[in-house]
């Protein structure tokens, strides 16, 4: 019969009470029956009111509760991640590997952090330079996690972090370089000095950072004073460049000068020895004329005067005979004679003595006569 049959004796309400007592309902009672009602669902061997639930039952039930904790506890790191393991909340120092591992749900939390990826972080600012010039530089960092554990616990925001430590070394290694040294060929050494001082930077805040490159983009002058910045390049390469010229005209002038002067010194030591030579020949050759000057006087005279003679008139085109019986003289134009001749080689003693004596003969008898 239902609790609201209106054919009992009075109504009833879920809990067994009387429609006349309104109280509120019995909770041991209440509880007899729950507990009545699983024993009948898990299969209670007999009805006694006071029987509990079978131990198997209970035994079941935390069989099943630990299999599915110990199932909850199962996790997987990949071969790019690590495991930081936080045992009541406290980080443990050791770091687990990558492969099948197992913690205590509920007493540890285990937080996996990527370490292989390549992170990545950009930076831009305007920098003052040692010799107070405003420099524009751009500059990428890249770097990985090195230290899972420093990563998660020692600093708030470790990505943060890494843009601060890479302005203030930028800052600072900028600040102690001149323009040049930035802008030019000081440009690579600048990139691997604020790499080291970032490094050294995430080593003391204890980031557990890794920093794997760093390169400068881009460093110049700012946009407001880049025609001026040009024209001042431009001046300096037009330096340059009128220095090399002068450099390489030098190591062309002082060479050649130097060899001239040495073939000078060359030539005059040359003539020097040469003269010496000659004179010391020519005091031989007196000395020994003198030896033969004394033995015969008048031989040695005439042959003296034969050789000067002949070296003098070797060397002239033109000749004079002193004709006998006058006073005239005959002069022979030799060079002029043989053109008008028309020989072109040269002339033998013996054709020169006939010319010679051919003009004699045709100019003697009228000199005679005008003698008379």
């Amino acid at each position: 019969m239902a609790w609201n049959d209106p054919g009992g004796s009075g109504p009833r309400d879920p809990w067994g009470g009387r429609g006349g007592d309104q109280g509120p309902p019995d909770l041991d009672e209440s509880l007899r029956k729950l507990q009545s009602q699983l024993s009948g669902i898990f299969g209670r061997r007999g009805g006694g009111s006071g029987g509990g639930i079978n131990l198997k039952v209970y035994a079941g039930v935390l069989a099943a509760l630990i299999v599915g904790y110990g199932v909850w506890g199962i996790y997987t790191l990949d071969a790019q991640e690590r495991g930081v393991v936080f045992r009541f909340g406290k980080a443990q120092d050791e770091v687990k590997l990558p492969g099948l591992h197992w913690n205590p749900p509920i007493i540890d939390r285990v937080e996996t952090v990527v370490t292989t990826r390549l992170n990545e972080k950009s930076h831009n600012a305007l920098m003052l330079t040692e010799d107070e010039n405003i420099v524009d530089i751009s500059m990428t960092a890249q770097y990985v996690i090195n230290d899972p554990v420093s990563y998660l616990v020692q600093v708030n925001e470790p990505d943060k972090s890494v843009e601060h430590a890479m302005e203030s070394a930028l800052r600072h290694v900028v600040g102690s370089s001149t323009m040049d040294n930035v802008i030019t060929e000081g440009r690579a050494a600048l990139g691997s000095e604020v790499q080291e001082r970032l490094q050294s930077y995430l080593n003391l805040y204890r980031t557990g950072l890794l920093v794997s490159t760093l390169n400068i983009d881009e460093s110049g002058p700012p946009d407001q004073v880049q025609d001026a910045f040009d024209d001042v390049q431009k001046a300096k390469e037009d330096e340059a460049r009128f220095v090399n010229e002068a450099n390489a005209y030098l190591e062309k002038v002082v060479p050649e000068a130097r060899g001239a002067a040495q073939r000078q010194l060359e030539e005059a030591s040359a003539y020097r020895d040469r003269v010496l030579e000659r004179a010391r020949g020519e005091a031989d050759r007196f000395t020994k004329l003198l030896k033969e000057y004394h033995l015969a006087e008048d031989v040695t005279r005439d042959r003296l005067y034969i050789d000067a003679i002949q070296s003098v008139l070797s060397q002239s085109s033109k000749i004079v005979v002193d004709v006998e019986g006058g006073n005239n003289l005959l002069y022979l134009p030799l060079d002029r004679l043989m053109q008008s001749s028309g020989t072109t080689g040269g002339v033998g003693e013996s054709e020169l003595r006939q010319l010679i004596d051919q003009i004699v003969s045709e100019r003697l008898p009228a000199t005679r006569r005008d003698t008379r």
